[in-house]
């Protein structure tokens, strides 16, 4: 029985709790209002009082040391989100908890603007949606990202933005005066052009169409935007590669990257329950597939490696993808963010010593 609107279609087993629930579903056989509420799981959200926003990556892979999340979890609901095990230090599962129960970090402007309060801070681009993504369904309500680029913007302060859905558009008239000022740049991903199958990976993202409009839509106000292929994943969307390069370059992409599937921990059983039961006739054809690019594994956590994989059909993608980069004039690197024009914000409501 397939969950309605998630990615998910099972709560796998917490890693770090000793204690495992097996359900027991005799007694509610042939109850519809029970089976109902079993396909049905609303988001819920919950305060998280984190005491810092800024985040430091030791990632050699990953091309920021600082990034932003304001929420935990994400209900997007990506059945193949590397982020999904961030949800088992809460004691949460990394499937159906994760993108229903989502942790709201209230005081995320506040925090943003201590931390470059800070005397030691030394101004360098901050990512926003290191993790999670920062523009997923529950900014609409709290809005916790638009007033983290308010503070980014009175301190002069370099972001970046990675995020697959279209509502980043709501914030152009920020986004515009960091661009002016050279400050901002966004990653739109995008994994098929197909709105059908769009659904089924990414059941509450953006459609194919309304990323690519929000391509337009930040390139026409000069803010610099590159597509993201992401993920990569072999035997289901690999296809589909010059159909999006040469869609988002129509609409003003300044250049691509691609970043190939991972599946590290309970990302794993959470991305094949979702392939066993959307894509029954494809599941083996897809896992072997994935074995191709990973040495006969289904994932691979070294650096340098995790992010391209390797083998013969990984160097084919990675061939073809720069082919089509380069025809349709996607090579191009985004101008470097500026860091000279940093100012500390003021009314940080604390004075720090270090």
């Amino acid at each position: 029985m397939a969950v309605i609107g998630r990615g998910a279609q099972s709560r796998p087993p917490v890693r770090f709790e000793k204690i495992r629930f097996e359900e027991n579903l005799e007694d509610f056989e042939g109850d519809e209002t029970f089976e109902e509420s079993r396909r049905r799981i609303p988001t819920r959200y919950y305060p998280d009082e984190s005491e810092t926003i800024v985040s430091k990556n030791e990632s050699p892979d990953l091309p920021f040391r600082y990034s932003i999340n304001p929420y935990r979890g994400c209900a997007h609901g990506c059945s193949y989100c590397y982020a999904r095990p961030t949800h088992e230090y809460l004691g949460l599962d990394a499937g159906l908890d994760f993108e229903s129960k989502i942790l709201v970090k209230e005081q995320a402007p506040e925090l943003f603007r201590k931390h470059l309060a800070r005397s030691n801070w030394r101004s360098e681009p901050i990512m926003f949606s290191g993790v999670t993504d920062c523009y997923q369904p529950a900014e609409r309500q709290f809005q916790l990202t638009r007033r983290c680029i308010e503070v980014a913007l009175e301190a002069r302060q370099p972001i970046s933005i990675v995020t697959k859905n279209a509502l980043v558009v709501r914030d152009l008239d920020l986004l515009k005066e960091l661009a002016v000022r050279n400050l901002v740049h966004v990653a739109i991903s995008m994994t098929s052009c197909d709105q059908a199958l769009t659904r089924k990976m990414e059941p509450r993202t953006s459609s194919p169409s309304a990323k690519l409009e929000a391509i337009r839509q930040l390139s026409e106000n000069k803010v610099p935007v590159q597509v993201m292929f992401a993920p990569v994943i072999p035997g289901l969307n690999d296809h589909e590669m010059a159909a999006i390069l040469s869609a988002a370059k129509k609409v003003g992409a300044l250049s691509a990257k691609y970043l190939l599937l991972r599946l590290p921990l309970t990302v794993l059983p959470v991305f094949q329950q979702w392939l066993r039961v959307t894509f029954p006739h494809r599941y083996r054809r897809v896992i072997h597939a994935i074995e191709s690019v990973r040495a006969g594994k289904l994932n691979d956590a070294e650096f340098g490696r995790r992010m391209r994989g390797q083998g013969e059909r990984a160097d084919q993608i990675r061939k073809m993808f720069h082919l089509f980069r380069d025809q349709m004039q996607l090579g191009q690197s985004l101008p470097p963010l500026s860091v000279d024009q940093f100012r500390r914000p003021g009314n940080s409501g604390q004075q720090f010593l270090f």
